[in-house]
């Protein structure tokens, strides 16, 4: 039954990170600004970070009661945000447009700039070349996909869902409560993102990104390394400082760089014509592979 439940969730998951979060980001931004997907990162970060910390004092069939009050929410409220300014002007609706764009940046906004801009990349975008999935396969963009599915792929396979979904686990194993690695990871994960919200604009993409891998796979082999100690009986003292500095480091350099942009350069690299299906193809492949790590992380 858990496992069908956390099924059903990666399944719910994948469509809205795939209909709400990338598509209406993209669609409804100046311009596809690093902060918004790092925004996103952090909202998410803070609702992680409160179930933890709610976890720690509620049981699990309780905390699911208690997650249908966001998605409740989540529905009434979805009826009041604006459509998508670049949808109405794909569907001729140019009035509605303005008066979603106007809603989206304000009455003292002057759209009209905007609003042209957007009505030029449609009749662009409608003159260009249709394409479909199958087409994402030529070899023209054969390096995009593999940039996009790589670091979906490097992103899941470090160990990152395994490590969030089951830090609980990894603490008592290292000798510590279970109690303590939930309280941890809640505090940390809001100001780190924060942090990678921050530095993205400043240090740009790719070296905040090697220094995220590079800081992710020292505190995976300290974490290792940890458990190496316990399992022989040598340096039992040191083995829970270990494994809270390798869980602390991982999930920090996590946070500020392969957390968000893979996203980020996911929705840059692609040209318009196949943006879509590219974003459709990488979400799937992301939350594919978050689904066997999870399911894999016990055996």
């Amino acid at each position: 039954m858990v496992r069908c439940r956390k099924t059903i969730h990666w399944i719910c998951s994948w469509f809205i990170q795939l209909c709400d979060t990338s598509l209406y980001c993209r669609n409804n931004t100046k311009t596809c600004s690093r902060s918004v997907f790092f925004s996103n990162l952090l909202m998410q970060s803070c609702g992680v970070s409160l179930y933890y910390v709610i976890g720690t004092f509620v049981h699990w069939r309780k905390l699911a009661l208690i997650g249908l009050i966001p998605c409740a929410l989540q529905v009434v409220t979805l009826f009041f945000i604006p459509e998508s300014p670049r949808l109405l002007e794909k569907w001729g609706r140019e009035k509605e447009c303005r008066a979603s764009l106007q809603r989206l940046r304000g009455n003292d906004v002057d759209v009209s700039e905007e609003a042209n801009a957007i009505k030029e990349t449609m009749v662009l975008f409608d003159k260009g070349p249709k394409s479909r999935v199958i087409e994402l396969f030529q070899k023209r963009y054969a390096r995009c996909l593999v940039i996009g599915l790589g670091l979906m792929l490097l992103q899941q396979l470090s160990g990152s869902s395994g490590i969030v979904f089951y830090v609980g686990s990894v603490f008592e194993k290292g000798g510590l409560p279970s109690s303590i690695g939930s309280m941890i990871l809640a505090v940390i994960l809001v100001p780190k993102s924060l942090l990678g919200l921050i530095l993205v604009e400043k240090i740009g993409r790719r070296p905040l990104l090697l220094t995220s891998i590079s800081g992710m796979s020292f505190f995976s082999l300290l974490l290792s390394f940890s458990f190496c100690f316990r399992s022989y009986g040598m340096l039992d003292e040191f083995t829970p400082i270990l494994t809270c500095i390798g869980v602390v480091g991982f999930i920090s350099t996590y946070a500020i760089g392969m957390g968000g942009l893979p996203w980020i350069i996911m929705s840059e690299i692609f040209p318009m014509n196949v943006k879509v299906s590219a974003g459709s193809l990488v979400t799937l492949a992301n939350w594919s592979f978050s689904w066997i790590v999870a399911f894999a992380y016990n055996f």
